[in-house]
């Protein structure tokens, strides 16, 4: 009675129950929570687990299953590891088997409410995916949640970077495995240049679970996922024209917009180009390429910016995410951009690849037939989810009341201001012992402040994108006596700060002072970051504060213009003074929803270019993965080479025939498909051009890739027959080798930063607002589908 009391107080606490409303979990928390394992034997438990795996492998649904596996599954853990899962986190593993995105604060143990659900999923034996934000967190969650699967009677297992295909194929066949959501789509990539069945690595999708959802399924959704195979160099070099746009002058030869993200030449700065390239007509369709790489210098030249939006380490540009502050690893931007940052640099280009197959996370976490996901700031992007994956939000109250003070912004005119009361209020706090999470919004503003709280002092420790390995040790102990932690925006994401550092040994000492304090040196283009920074701090009820220092002259102001919302009379007559009228942190909160609109913008129109390129995806993969497989008979050759094919056989036999077709239908499709794509890539980079003469840049876009994907498909089956007329074909089949028939040599993964702000130029699209089409995604899925239609009566696979 007391656990369905406690359990019913927690759904009364919450405020609104039409968006917050977890009442549709709270018969099933009470039931789960009513059944006792405590005084049962271990053999008890493990037969008790068998047993359920029978009857899920048997057919039987498995929410018949989940009072008991849930029930087993919480007396597990709190055997095995110590951790009995709170009532809360009950109802959290309750959503997440029914497909929800959970919203539970930093602390409130969204790893341990991961394991109920997964244990269920994983009762059929088709497999378990637990999609983790960074390789540290994939292998110790694995390492600290596998003792409770092995206890009853389950596998796990967990992937990192450098594991070769072996131990990722051992990995995935594990019922629980534990990966990188980048990791699992660059295996799915592999996959797609496998020319024999053992050769593949993952196994049919069946579950998954998203950690830190909002930033996976959100920030990161448009982000393609590349595999590259190596090709000969063909010469390119963006030194001359580095050199060439070092000379143009701003709003004379070039002009910016608003947000300073695009810029693009004047007539007077076409006038120079095409007089020193002596190019003729720089926008005449022969300069297409020529143009998309000047374009691309002249972005790097003058927009990027070195230790704000990429480092350069070990020889390398290494992309900074604006999100995290950490560097972005394994990514790229695309080879034209890529390539001139580097010669901006000085850098010998080395990101010159054939790209042999692509998918965004968007497209390849929609795979799953069953997708879940948990994050501390779910709600803020609730409409996203529904529109991008139809997922719904839950949201999972504290297992006990949050006590963290979340102080007014500090707001200043001027920079130099916002810094004297940053630094005086650093020294302060930290002269009392108080721990301090200074969360910076760009490296150079972190080694700027370090050095600041150095002059002063104060000892610190500085976790940026050049540094980010030692990322977890430093920020578990950003909350010990005394510390002063200076990291860039979330780096850290998914380890919890423990009062008193990672052992708590002053917990009670750092208590007394405040807890954790957390201060934001501005704010963000989403409010979810400034929220996941305030979570830091008041982790299980503990104390905490936080608080963030603003100027009207910090880059994200000024980039949205937010300045100008805020009129003269609130300024002070002296700028080193606040500004205190409360209506400035309205206008503030109101330009972040600009800015949140904006980016939400861009993540639709990048939607509206992908699609078609994602459906012709599905097509090309599905029918390769037929024949992959086995599944459908090959005819090409017996119908268009009936001769020769039946001369063959009599020679070698059906059998090898047939290997002989499948292999060069598979090295074809594998070939046309990386050069559609180079193609595609040219066509994105300058489809912009359209609107010169009036037409609609995505209706083009389409009607380009119809075309040429028609093209490709008709090309296959062209180049399939022109290479069995003239392979020499033995009794042990083909020398792939030898026949110029073996794909790459080497091959490698990265991400591409697919942004319209930064190489795509495609924001004229969405420059201006009253050309934008408003409706949600569902409302264009009509037009898809008739497009979609139109591109499956022109695919004629072999």
């Amino acid at each position: 009675m007391q656990k369905k009391l406690k359990i019913n107080n927690i759904i009364k606490n919450i405020k609104n129950k039409e968006i917050y409303n977890i009442e549709p979990y709270r018969k099933l928390a009470e039931e789960i929570s009513g059944v006792s394992y405590k005084i049962k034997s271990d053999l008890y438990l493990k037969k008790t687990s068998e047993n359920l795996r029978d009857k899920a492998k048997a057919g039987i649904p498995l929410e018949e299953l989940i009072v008991e596996a849930y029930a087993l599954a919480r007396e597990a853990s709190n055997r095995v590891i110590g951790m009995k899962p709170y009532d809360v986190q009950i109802i959290a593993a309750i959503a997440l088997h029914q497909g929800r995105i959970i919203e539970m604060q930093t602390g409130e143990g969204k790893t341990l409410s991961a394991v109920m659900p997964a244990y269920l999923n994983a009762l059929t034996g088709k497999g378990v995916h637990i999609l983790t934000f960074n390789d540290y967190l994939a292998e110790r969650d694995a390492k600290w949640m596998g003792p409770v699967y092995d206890f009853l009677g389950l596998s796990c297992g967990y992937i990192k970077e450098n594991m070769s295909i072996e131990e990722r194929k051992e990995a995935y066949l594990m019922d629980i495995t534990y990966v990188t959501a980048k990791e699992a789509g660059f295996d799915y990539l592999r996959d797609f240049l496998a020319t024999e069945v053992d050769e593949l690595t993952h196994r049919p999708f069946n579950y998954a679970i998203v950690d830190e959802a909002d930033s996976i399924l959100i920030d990161e959704a448009r982000i393609p996922l590349v595999i590259a195979g190596s090709v000969p160099e063909d010469g390119d070099n963006y030194n001359y024209l580095a050199k060439l746009v070092k000379g143009l002058r701003v709003n004379i030869d070039y002009e910016t917009d608003q947000y300073n993200n695009n810029i693009s030449l004047t007539e007077k700065g076409q006038m120079k180009v095409e007089k020193l390239t002596g190019c003729g007509n720089l926008y005449a369709p022969e300069n297409l390429q020529l143009l998309t790489k000047l374009n691309c210098v002249l972005y790097a030249e003058k927009l990027l910016k070195k230790e704000v939006d990429y480092i350069v380490r070990k020889g390398k540009i290494e992309i900074i995410d604006e999100l995290t502050g950490r560097v972005a690893d394994k990514r790229h931007w695309p080879d034209n951009l890529h390539g001139a940052v580097e010669a901006k640099e000085g850098l010998i280009s080395k990101s010159k690849g054939m790209i042999m197959g692509s998918i965004a996370l968007q497209y390849f976490l929609r795979l799953y037939p069953r997708l879940a996901g948990m994050t501390g700031t779910a709600v803020a992007a609730i409409n996203e989810f529904a529109e991008m994956y139809r997922l719904e939000v839950a949201v999972i109250p504290t297992n006990r009341p949050c006590i963290r003070k979340d102080h007014p912004d500090l707001v200043f005119t001027h920079e130099e201001a916002k810094e004297r009361a940053l630094i005086s209020e650093i020294l302060r706090v930290n002269s009392t012992g108080q721990p301090i999470l200074i969360a910076a919004c760009s490296v150079e503003e972190s080694e700027k402040l370090s050095e600041a709280l150095h002059d002063k002092g104060i000892k610190c420790n500085v976790l940026n994108a050049k540094n980010d390995f030692h990322e977890a040790k430093i920020i578990a102990e950003a909350g010990s006596y005394g510390a002063v932690t200076v990291s860039t925006n979330l780096a850290g994401r998914g380890v919890d700060i423990k009062l008193g550092g990672e052992k708590e040994s002053d917990k009670e000492k750092v208590a007394a002072k405040g807890g954790l304090y957390v201060i934001g040196t501005g704010r963000h283009e989403s409010s979810r970051i400034d929220n996941q920074l305030r979570g830091r701090a008041g982790r299980q009820g503990d104390p905490g504060e936080s608080r963030f220092f603003i100027s009207l002259e910090d880059d994200f102001i000024k980039k949205y213009e937010i300045d100008e919302l805020i009129s003269d009379k609130y300024y002070p007559q002296n700028q080193n003074s606040l500004i205190a009228d409360i209506g400035v942190l309205r206008k503030l909160d109101g330009g972040q929803r600009i800015a949140e609109g904006y980016n939400s913008d861009i993540r639709r129109q990048l939607w509206k270019y992908s699609y078609i390129i994602e459906e012709q995806r599905r097509i090309i993969w599905e029918k390769r993965y037929d024949i992959l497989m086995d599944r459908v008979p090959l005819t090409l050759l017996s119908n268009k080479c009936p001769e020769l094919y039946l001369n063959n056989v009599d020679f070698v036999g059906r059998d090898v025939l047939n290997k002989v077709e499948k292999q060069i239908t598979l090295f074809h499709i594998n070939k046309s498909w990386a050069e559609y794509l180079d193609y595609v890539s040219y066509i994105r980079e300058g489809i912009h051009l359209v609107v010169i003469g009036g037409e609609d840049p995505l209706h083009k876009f389409h009607v380009a890739t119809i075309e040429a994907f028609k093209e490709m498909m008709d090309g296959i089956e062209a180049e399939i027959i022109q290479t069995f007329t003239r392979v020499n074909i033995t009794s042990e089949g083909i020398d792939l080798q030898q026949e110029g028939l073996k794909g790459p040599s080497s091959t490698w993964t990265y991400l591409v930063s697919d942004n319209p702000d930064k190489f795509s130029r495609l924001p004229f699209l969405i420059k201006s607002t009253k050309h934008y089409v408003k409706g949600t995604l569902f409302s264009l899925r009509s037009i898809y589908e008739v497009l979609l239609k139109r591109i499956k009566k022109l695919v004629k696979m072999p």
